[in-house]
């Protein structure tokens, strides 16, 4: 699968005394090849990161506060350019590649699921155990010596057909709320339209251990009790996975852990399939450094020297609670929070002890740096979970489109983005998606 697309607005070069019309390159985009693209794609993803994706006149200014800042956070996909997208059974990473030397000069991933559709509430027809095939658009790189040429558009245009040729209803991407070009490219060029604008809460991991509630006892549960439990409890939730199954019994998936005050704890069975009584949460752990690493690159000797003495400190004197900061200038991961749900007159108290849990968890883990959680700015929970306000995003943006315009039949004339928008708190975000 290729499109050729014409770049005729391609960057000066050379031509000789005669040439009058400027260079006109061909970009193919087609569908990666591991043992062709590897090192290509390496090379690009490299290159976008150093850059920090500044490009255009509106980035003028941000882009002289970066180089005054130098500090960038640098991916590493530890050797696999498939790692964000290979965890789905069906999936595809596009190139482009530039001229007759076949430079990758862009790339773009899709993975496809099946995920649940709220019910319409303007329509008694419609059904709230409904799942529509929707298609997660990531990973969007061009190389900053090759935009303002269509690629960017192009490769999303490409992805698009690939995901309706596969049966997607739906697609959707997130970025960062600050991200204007990304939003532009997405809203005004491909038709997207803002759904969701959740938060993205990041919490360092300490030197020192935290202490959850001692009034409250942590379980954990097999798999097949966690996909009992959250079926029940965030069903109706937007974007919960239809094989919620395989994601908790997934390798990366460290377990699903029940927090409930010890006194409830003693009448309640895990194995009978209920919930417990009363007050209780609910939390999964999964361990992103099976899949790739981050690292802070071109920060300060001062900043260095910070963060190595409050780790210091908080090593050697734990009983102060010194909050610390990670040695974030190596290779490290982190461990992302998912199917939180808290309930009771302890809900919160429970959904903290949680969190708390989870920390330890990561500080017992070699490399582990953060632990982090996205959650709906209307989740009650987005109010309990500890985190650094200085680190967090307060608002990611997600977009979503209708490939399939039949599909607008079938829900009673409305489609997905209009009867969800607004109704549901809750927003299941898949760890595979992170």
């Amino acid at each position: 699968m290729s499109q050729k697309v014409a770049a005729e607005d391609s960057p000066k070069a050379w031509l000789g005394p005669t040439a009058e019309e400027p260079l006109v390159a061909v970009v193919v985009v087609r569908e990666y090849e591991e043992e062709r693209d590897k090192a290509g794609v390496e090379r690009l993803e490299m290159r976008c990161e150093v850059t920090g994706q500044i490009s255009g006149p509106d980035n003028k200014k941000k882009a002289k506060r970066m180089k005054k800042k130098k500090a960038i956070l640098v991916t590493d996909l530890l050797g696999d350019p498939l790692c964000r997208v290979r965890s789905f059974p069906l999936h595809v990473m596009l190139v482009a590649e530039w001229g007759e030397g076949g430079e990758i000069v862009g790339v773009i991933r899709g993975c496809i699921k099946r995920v649940k559709i709220r019910g319409n509430n303007n329509n008694p027809s419609s059904s709230s155990s409904d799942y529509v095939t929707a298609a997660n658009v990531l990973g969007l790189r061009v190389s900053l010596s090759h935009r303002r040429h269509g690629i960017a558009t192009r490769l999303v245009q490409e992805i698009e057909r690939w995901c309706k040729r596969h049966g997607a209803d739906y697609a959707y991407m997130a970025t960062d709320a600050t991200n204007a070009p990304s939003l532009k490219l997405f809203t005004t060029k491909c038709d997207f339209t803002k759904f969701r604008t959740p938060t993205l809460l990041v919490r360092p991991v300490h030197a020192h251990r935290e202490l959850p509630g001692p009034d409250f006892s942590i379980v954990r549960i097999a798999p097949r009790l966690a996909e009992s439990m959250y079926r029940c409890v965030l069903a109706g939730s937007d974007f919960f996975p239809e094989d919620m199954d395989e994601i908790v019994a997934h390798a990366l998936s460290l377990g699903t852990f029940v927090a409930i005050p010890k006194e409830s704890a003693r009448a309640w069975d895990p194995e009978s399939g209920t919930l417990p009584p009363s007050s209780f949460a609910v939390m999964s752990v999964w361990n992103t450094k099976g899949v790739y690493n981050l690292r802070v690159k071109g920060a300060s000797r001062l900043m260095h020297a910070c963060c190595a003495g409050s780790r210091m400190l908080d090593s050697c004197m734990p009983w102060l609670r010194i909050p610390s900061f990670p040695d974030v200038f190596k290779r490290f991961g982190f461990y992302f929070l998912y199917g939180l749900y808290m309930t009771g007159e302890h809900g919160p108290s429970l959904m903290k002890s949680l969190c708390d849990f989870a920390h330890n968890m990561a500080k017992d883990d070699a490399g582990c740096g953060a632990v982090v959680a996205e959650v709906g700015p209307e989740d009650p929970v987005k109010a309990v979970i500890p985190h650094w306000k200085r680190f967090s995003w307060s608002e990611d943006v997600w977009c979503i489109k209708l490939l399939q315009e039949e599909l607008v039949q079938k829900c009673g004339g409305l489609d997905w983005v209009h009867m969800s928008k607004g109704q549901s708190p809750v927003l299941f975000v898949d760890p595979r998606d992170v």
